[in-house]
């Protein structure tokens, strides 16, 4: 089966001749392409094109933006939040904050960004790009409370694609806690296509979680590219599982020295779950540090994928960057690929990375069943600890409690 497009521009309102024509040719060169397909070096593990065909008859951009439907909170903690319904801001709370500090607003379509123009995904977003969110944090505002971003969706997505753009932006000295979590089972097939773009100033911290409550038969592709300067601190943690397929790219630059960049994952699949991270960081400056951890538990016909890539310029001496993925394969159709990669041309630097896979420690298993704990519980007990290192620096006691239950339901399969 082959899918047809129904991609119009008509589609968006008040568009000025500039913004359209803008429009109009990024969709004129996505149409020469198409969806990625596995002929593409990024996408040799997850193709776009093949698992589109195989599950939607069509695809359009005609998509109605709800902001009636009833919201379900998070009572755990106490946070900020912002309601996006099909990606578009419905409403916004920031009452543990001094509201003067943070600027919140729709994302300025009329920017027209263009970046990475060889993605044939970025192209289609700025063609069909509409809601999204900016976001702008005052210089030396910690904010007090963490942020959640509640993303829920429409029922009539069958065959849809969502095009959203989101900006980040900490001034100097600024810190925020950010978790964007999707609730809600949507049995139709659609698409989320999200570009992202983070700007963090000297000093700043930002620490960006990202969660799937519930299952889903969404399609979701992330894109984000973040600069950081001088003593800026970038921390992202991915806890998405449940979509049925996902791809998240991580571009990360890090322009000025003594700017860190951590990315930790903890992905639970199941079924014919496919799910990939993909992360390019760039050390473009001396004394720059870069962490990463993958982890992985597949088991049915799920397949879980890591790409990452580690640059360091010629003048990133000192650079420190680490990197490594780990999976658990519990059934002999789940499949994990990875591809690790250093490109090196400063010659004061500490590099490394690693890629390992296998079964449950037999043993472990063992060990616990002597104990009286049931195999079945035995292995949950394992994954358990498999993943939930993952956690360990989150320090808002009670966002790590509630991440831990995240993860715990994952792997009791709620």
């Amino acid at each position: 089966m082959k899918q047809s497009y129904d991609f119009n521009i008509k589609q968006i309102k008040n568009l000025s001749v500039e913004e359209k024509d803008f429009r109009q040719k990024n969709l004129d060169l996505f149409y020469k392409s198409g969806f990625p397909s596995k002929t593409i070096e990024d996408w040799k593990f997850t193709d776009l094109n093949l698992i589109l065909n195989k599950n939607f008859e069509s695809i359009s951009n005609e998509v109605d933006f709800e902001s009636t439907q009833e919201l379900e909170t998070i009572e755990n903690f106490k946070h900020n939040y912002i309601f996006l319904s099909n990606g578009k801001i419905t409403s916004t709370s920031f009452v543990y904050e001094e509201t003067n500090k943070i600027l919140i607003k729709d994302f300025d379509q009329k920017e027209l960004t263009n970046f990475n123009s060889n993605n044939t995904l970025t192209l289609l977003n700025n063609a069909l790009s509409s809601g999204g969110f900016s976001l702008e944090v005052a210089k030396n505002y910690k904010l007090k409370k963490p942020l959640i971003i509640y993303n829920y969706f429409s029922k009539g997505l069958k065959n849809k694609i969502l095009n959203n753009k989101n900006s980040i932006k900490l001034n100097e000295g600024s810190e925020l806690t950010l978790i964007e979590y999707t609730n809600g089972y949507i049995q139709s097939n659609f698409i989320k296509n999200t570009l992202d773009i983070v700007s963090l100033d000297k000093d700043a911290v930002l620490k960006n979680i990202l969660i799937q409550k519930s299952k889903s038969n969404g399609h979701f592709y992330r894109y984000i590219k973040g600069s950081l300067e001088s003593g800026s601190n970038y921390e992202n943690y991915i806890l998405s599982s449940g979509l049925k397929l996902n791809k998240i790219e991580i571009e990360i630059n890090l322009n000025k020295d003594h700017s860190n960049c951590s990315i930790y994952s903890a992905l639970n699949l199941v079924d014919d779950q496919h799910q990939e991270i993909k992360t390019l960081i760039n050390h473009n400056s001396p004394n720059c540090k870069s962490h990463q951890k993958i982890k992985n538990v597949l088991n049915d016909k799920s397949r879980g994928v890591y790409q990452g890539k580690i640059f360091v310029k010629k003048i990133a001496q000192k650079t420190d960057a680490y990197q490594l993925s780990k999976a658990l394969i519990l059934n002999d159709d789940a499949e994990f690929d990875a591809k690790p990669e250093l490109e090196i041309y400063a010659d004061d630097v500490k590099c490394s990375h690693g890629s390992t896979s296998g079964s449950i420690d037999s043993d472990a298993v063992h060990y616990l069943m002597t104990r009286g704990i049931a195999k079945k519980e035995a292995e949950k007990l394992l994954i358990n600890g498999f993943l939930g290192e993952i956690l360990e620096n989150i320090y808002i006691s009670e966002v790590k409690t509630f991440l831990e239950e995240i993860l715990e339901r994952q792997i009791n399969g709620h």
